[in-house]
């Protein structure tokens, strides 16, 4: 399912779900027993749930190891069985579901799959070791991977997923598509990840929100893409023929009415009272002009109305431009960087301004520690890092803390371009799509995609020479990342672009590439 935030995507996998009701209509499953599994995004993990905790929840066994279990209970005492079911039956129904979902050997192969994803805290995660592991202790890496083992783990007939990719590395990604393909029952996925619909889906359901409409495309992505162009460019041929059309036939009705007003005039003008055969012959011309008229008018009422097709809220901006920086932007000269377990380095590169480089490597690989380096904002416990004079950093990063917490979008914006007036800043704000709804609430409360798109805000309010775009693209949609990547296109400062969305990393150009892998980092 494509289609612009807002349009309804996730709420359409709610009622596929089961999760939500229709207000119209019904929604029907078939078999009925069907195993359904709703992978909702989440941006947030649960305090206090490990990662076996979380594991079993997002598999579903957690819910039918607890449903067998209530089953079992009221087998062995009936009468403690409500709504009068057979407590075999439930018991029954209750034990296929629990050996469908693959909860009777999920410890054995849970760390098997942990260990394949690279999952390692110090040693493997065994389950044991799954069971006492907080999820919150995880880094953002690490605990994308916990969810990608989850998807792998489950056993659903149907999988409803939205935004699986985010946070994801190539592997990862990789890993998602073949299990994608390799389904049985199907997907219903949401994602904004190109490269991945394009290798992964087979037919496009295409939430149209400007057109109020919806339309679902066969032959897989890049094919809905040729045809969504042709669908869009015949509607608006087919509107302006109408248009046209209807513009002629107004044009000659507005004619033939002043006509027959001036045959009307002259006549009373040039007509004596005593001239009946020249009066006589005024008015029937004049009849005739306006028998011509109501014909002309009769053509337009009968004229089938063709609705213009409406055109698409876009998001149209530029990335501001501070004066160019010093030549050297940044340098890192032996510097290392420890962290816990982890090491960065020794690390010796160098920056130089209008580079642009484009920085890829699996996650927890070190590259937004690198980038929190080369920004000075993070010593080197070993060697150097330098900083050059007038640079003017812009930055989007992975977690899109720069506006969050507590404080009303509005203030929280203001407080970062303090130079902006309060109304230009709203105004601002709602070319983003960020209106009234939005700018009073709590930045913190707002959707990775609407603080992304307050970030983007940020970068053209802001003069910036060192652009730096950790995961840009996680939470925005279709047309804001191509948006995004026309602005990149027209943006002649220095660039560092963290991405593992492929399409993105081959339209954006860059000139050199690093990859980061296991805190060591080589120049492509």
């Amino acid at each position: 399912m494509v289609g612009a935030n807002g349009a309804g995507k996730s709420t359409l996998l709610k009622l596929l779900a089961g999760v939500e009701e229709p207000q119209a209509g019904n929604v029907t499953l078939s078999p009925a027993d069907a195993f359904v599994g709703w992978l909702p995004q989440e941006h947030e993990r649960v305090p206090g749930e490990t990662v076996a905790e979380y594991i079993g929840r997002r598999t579903g066994c957690a819910e039918a190891t607890r449903r067998m279990e209530a089953a079992a209970l009221a087998l062995a005492d009936p009468e403690a069985a409500a709504g009068g079911a057979d407590p075999g039956d439930v018991y029954a129904t209750a034990l296929d579901r629990w050996l469908a979902s693959g909860a009777a050997d999920l410890d054995e192969r849970l760390p098997v799959v942990l260990a394949e994803l690279g999952l390692d805290l110090d040693g493997p995660l065994t389950a044991d070791r799954a069971e006492q592991t907080l999820m919150t202790s995880l880094s953002g890496g690490q605990a994308a991977r916990v969810g990608l083992a989850a998807l792998l783990l489950s056993r659903f007939d149907v999988v409803l997923l939205d935004e699986p990719t985010n946070d994801l590395d190539l592997d990862g990604l990789e890993r998602l598509e073949e299990f994608v393909r390799g389904l049985r029952g199907g997907v219903v996925l949401v994602s904004h990840d190109r490269e991945f619909l394009a290798r992964s889906v087979t037919r496009v359901l295409e939430l149209d929100l400007a057109q109020g409409a919806n339309r679902v495309y066969g032959g897989g992505y890049d094919a809905y893409l040729e045809e969504r162009a042709t669908v869009r460019r015949h509607l608006r041929e087919k509107y302006d023929e109408f248009a046209e059309k209807k513009a002629d036939l107004v044009s000659r009705a507005r004619t033939q009415r002043e006509w027959s007003s001036q045959g009307v005039r002259n006549a009373m003008k040039k007509s004596p009272d005593n001239d009946k055969i020249k009066r006589k012959a005024s008015t029937e011309s004049s009849e005739k002009q306006a028998q011509k008229v109501r014909q002309m008018e009769s053509r337009i009422a009968r004229l089938e109305e063709v609705e213009e097709p409406r055109k698409e809220w876009q998001l149209v901006f530029t990335i501001g431009a501070a004066p160019r920086s010093s030549s050297v932007v940044s340098t890192l000269s032996g510097a290392v960087v420890r962290q816990g377990e982890f090491t960065l380095g020794p690390v010796s590169l160098q920056v130089n301004a209008g580079e642009r480089i484009g920085i890829t490597g699996p996650n927890g690989a070190g590259k937004s520690t690198l980038l929190r380096t080369l920004l000075g904002r993070r010593r080197p416990d070993e060697g150097t890092a330098s900083l050059g004079p007038s640079v003017q950093i812009g930055e989007i990063d992975q977690a899109r803390s720069l506006l969050a917490g507590p404080e009303p979008l509005a203030a929280a914006f203001e407080r970062v371009v303090p130079e902006l007036a309060s109304g230009e800043v709203r105004t601002l704000l709602a070319k983003f799509g960020l209106r009234a709804e939005h700018v009073n609430r709590p930045a913190g409360e707002l959707s990775p995609g609407e603080r992304t798109r307050a970030g983007l805000a940020v970068l053209q309010a802001q003069g910036v020479n060192l652009l730096v775009l950790d995961e840009p693209t996680n939470h925005l949609d279709l047309p804001a990342i191509e948006q995004l990547e026309q602005a990149l296109e027209g943006y002649e400062g220095t660039l560092l672009l963290v991405t593992h969305d492929r399409r993105m990393l081959a339209t954006v150009r860059t000139d050199r590439h690093w990859r980061v892998d296991a805190g060591t980092v080589t120049e492509a």
